[in-house]
């Protein structure tokens, strides 16, 4: 028993937990200037929403913005996984939604996500 113990406690932290895709935010921001520019800000409203405060925001609540009833109805709320889910495919995460565009590398989405934490606080 003692041994099973030891054993477990020196495997466990080589075992890697399960996280969140580390992400560049030096990439990320090239990114976001090359694919989101042309419809987003950080800071004001475009074609698409600004992204200034995006984590921890109710998807659909910005005032200013004209969002999708499918968006304005959700219960989402921005952060890490929830950005994933929707750069992974806006449609399938909220079906009715306005953008048509969706991120499909792990790594590229990861940085995008590590660029918006670090952009819109």
């Amino acid at each position: 028993m003692l041994r099973t113990a030891f054993i477990f406690l020196i495997i466990t932290p080589l075992v890697p937990a399960p996280s969140f895709a580390a992400g560049d935010a030096v990439h990320g921001g090239q990114l976001y200037q090359a694919r989101c520019t042309a419809c987003h800000s950080i800071d004001y409203n475009g074609v698409g929403p600004a992204h200034k405060h995006l984590f921890g925001r109710k998807a659909g609540s910005l005032p200013d913005y004209n969002y999708s009833p499918a968006l304005q109805a959700s219960k989402v709320v921005w952060d890490e996984k929830t950005i994933d889910k929707w750069l992974t495919s806006p449609q399938k995460f909220i079906p009715g939604q306005k953008m048509g565009f969706q991120v499909a590398s792990p790594q590229d989405r990861a940085d995008l996500i590590a660029y918006l934490k670090q952009a819109t606080q």
